[in-house]
């Protein structure tokens, strides 16, 4: 019964090291395959860095502002008689707007002008008297002031009769009557606004620590959103000697012609600086860069040796520092360098030391100005 019991049991034991044994040797191979294991390769689009020159620009939003422009008021209080300009049309300086009932004062003027008549006559009557020593000098002087006087006060219903003419004070583009005929205008009632439309002012911000690279006449682009960037430039004519304590910006002002009125006063528009002489980068597509928040990188193409100790085509993550951007390019300041074979689509599937296959039939935009075909 033991010899039986001892043979079972060395039985079981074999069997059990036979077991370990071929188990052990499976996992030793596929740790063996695991190892020498290569994914297969990631299709990407590539394109050699270079280097180019690019203008130091700065670019801000800005606003733009007319040269002259205000709303049109009403001097002195009165009845609209005549509306003499329409909504929208462009006017000149001193181009009558409106006119104000003057019906007293023309009835007043013609009772100022009869009281000067008489006065400058009895003024002359007394100057032969006098010359006769009929009449004392200060009855002439008298005389004299009293007809001074009759002449100022129809110069000052004259005046009144003009004012009440409000004419435009400077050539521009009127926007929509704020009257209408029969309507009784307080002084100081808004007529219509008048904005004169070229030149025009575009406003826009700065960072202060930037302030200082901005100098007056320096070029100055804009686009909107039915201009283009590469439409007339215009020149800084103003920097403000205050900064903002609030944002710690600084105003900067540009003149622009604006012959065809695209520019509005109010219209929102990106600006582009001029900042002097420009600088070397290296300029990618953006879609090339993968960003992080613990840094922006770029995968760069090289030959590899995998496991096997075989050559292969893969990417090396490099992380880099970017500059502005330019159209569909970004700049890279530091971190790469001219000539290298740079991945530009596919980033996000890549990993450092993966293989890929390169196929450039479609490539990513690498404009510097590009036009949408559906813009």
């Amino acid at each position: 019964m033991k010899k039986r019991m001892a043979l079972m049991l060395a039985v079981m034991v074999a069997f059990i090291a036979t077991i370990g044994f071929v188990k052990f040797t499976q996992i030793r191979a596929a740790i063996a395959a695991g190892s020498s294991y290569q994914p297969p390769p990631e299709a990407v689009t590539t394109i050699l860095a270079r280097e180019e020159k690019w203008p130091a620009t700065l670019s801000a939003i800005g606003t733009v502002a007319a040269v002259h422009g205000v709303t049109v008021s009403a001097d002195l209080p009165g009845i609209v008689e005549t509306i003499a300009f329409d909504s929208g049309r462009s006017v000149s300086a001193g181009d009558i707007l409106v006119r104000l009932d003057v019906r007293q004062e023309r009835a007043q003027l013609a009772a100022a002008e009869a009281q000067r008549d008489l006065t400058s006559l009895n003024l002359e009557r007394s100057k032969q008297l006098l010359q006769k020593g009929v009449v004392a000098q200060a009855d002439f002087d008298q005389m004299a002031a009293e007809a001074k006087q009759a002449a100022a006060r129809v110069g000052e219903i004259q005046a009144t009769i003009e004012r009440k003419e409000i004419r435009a004070p400077f050539s521009g583009v009127l926007g929509i009557r704020q009257v209408n005929l029969g309507q009784y205008l307080d002084g100081g009632a808004a007529v219509v606004p008048l904005q004169s439309m070229d030149p025009v002012y575009v406003n826009f911000s700065v960072p202060q620590q930037e302030a200082g690279a901005l100098k007056l006449g320096s070029v100055v682009r804009v686009s909107a959103d039915s201009i283009p960037l590469a439409g007339p430039a215009g020149k800084i004519t103003a920097v403000n000697s205050v900064v903002d304590e609030a944002t710690r910006n600084v105003q900067v002002q540009a003149a622009f012609r604006n012959p065809h009125g695209k520019l509005r006063p109010g219209m929102f528009v990106e600006v582009e600086a001029g900042m002097g002489a420009g600088s070397s980068v290296v300029a990618l597509p953006a879609s090339a860069v993968s960003y992080a928040p613990y840094g922006n990188s770029v995968f760069v193409v090289s030959d590899l040796k995998g496991p096997n100790g075989k050559s292969y085509r893969g990417v090396q993550q490099r992380f880099i520092q970017l500059g502005g951007g330019r159209g569909d390019q970004i700049a890279v300041l530091t971190g790469l360098k001219p000539g290298e074979e740079v991945v530009t689509s596919g980033v996000f599937k890549l990993r450092n030391g993966a293989s890929v296959l390169i196929n450039n039939k479609i490539r990513p935009g690498n404009d510097p100005a590009p036009k949408p075909e559906d813009s």
